[in-house]
């Protein structure tokens, strides 16, 4: 259902009925707490999966960084000047 690199690749699913259909559906998992290795300065507009690409080596990887800041989604980090960055790409 997910890529492999995605953060729901190996949660489990379940099923429900919303408004009379059947749909599945997949818990969020909690965030990972990687170790820091440092941080990026980010230019102004300079978007995540870019930075993420440069350093995990995955541009959809850009989650990862969002754990990180404990942070619930992209946009959460377009304020920061400084972004975490994982060590060892944090897998």
């Amino acid at each position: 259902m997910f890529d492999a690199n995605s953060r729901y690749a190996k949660q489990p699913t379940y099923s429900l009925t919303v408004d009379g259909r059947a749909v599945t559906a997949v818990s969020i998992p909690l965030p990972t707490q990687p170790v820091l290795a440092g941080y990026h300065p980010r230019a102004e507009g300079e978007r995540l999966d870019l930075i993420a690409g440069r350093y995990l080596k995955d541009s959809t990887r850009f989650w990862v960084l969002c754990d990180l800041a404990n942070v619930p989604a992209p946009a959460a980090l377009a304020a920061r000047d400084l972004i975490g960055i994982p060590r060892g790409g944090a897998r």
